[in-house]
């Protein structure tokens, strides 16, 4: 079976390299977040798909650092809105305003007359593997909720304050990082990924 030392995560969000490190906790390499690792790097996510941005941030990262290198995509589909803001949402307020609460602000304002039976939403995460040479996979994992009138709980990160997970009638703002971790959509893209590594490990002997 190969070995990999160590795995980059291409991103310099604490937040999301916590929650990804939290779920690859047990994986044979070391997880390092890219200003752990000293590499700062900007890359333009400008794809039209989850895929295309993932797929195109984990080859800058891996190729400048020289290692593996994991980049993940994520985002909110509204139905509603014709699935935006998709991969425009960590931008979706527009600069300079763009934040958290001012991409939530905006969101519900758009939302404001959609019945509660038409807020329908997904979180949709993609995880892209590659070396310094090549994409080598990609993982896809969604959880579908709803819009919230308004934000609730103060936990977790970007939109979800105002999602709704039916089966635990809470928001994933109000729910605990672990539990949030064992249902997120980022949370099943890595389950696929940790299944589709170990399975490219006994596969690529050297």
């Amino acid at each position: 079976m190969m070995r990999i030392a160590s795995l980059l995560i291409a991103s310099a969000n604490p937040h999301k390299i916590r929650e990804i490190k939290r779920i690859l906790a047990g994986c044979p390499m070391k997880v390092v977040g890219a200003r752990e690792a000293g590499i700062d790097i900007d890359v333009e996510e400008d794809g039209a798909t989850f895929e295309v941005n993932a797929v195109k941030k984990a080859l800058a990262f891996a190729s400048c650092a020289g290692v593996f290198a994991l980049a993940d995509d994520s985002g909110l589909e509204v139905d509603a809105l014709g699935g935006r803001p998709g991969v425009y949402s960590a931008r979706y307020a527009g600069l300079p305003e763009v934040s958290y609460e001012a991409n939530n602000r905006k969101l519900l304002l758009e939302m404001e007359n959609v019945p509660d039976e038409r807020r329908t939403a997904r979180f949709v995460c993609v995880v892209a593997f590659a070396s310094p040479k090549e994409s080598i996979f990609t993982s896809r994992g969604q959880v579908e909720g709803l819009i919230t009138r308004a934000p609730r709980g103060t936990a977790g990160f970007g939109y979800d304050p105002v999602f709704l997970y039916p089966p635990f009638a809470q928001t994933f703002g109000e729910l605990s990082e672990e539990r949030k971790n064992t249902i997120s959509h980022r949370a099943r893209a890595l389950e696929a990924f940790r299944q589709k590594f170990f399975q490219w490990l006994e596969n690529n002997p050297s």
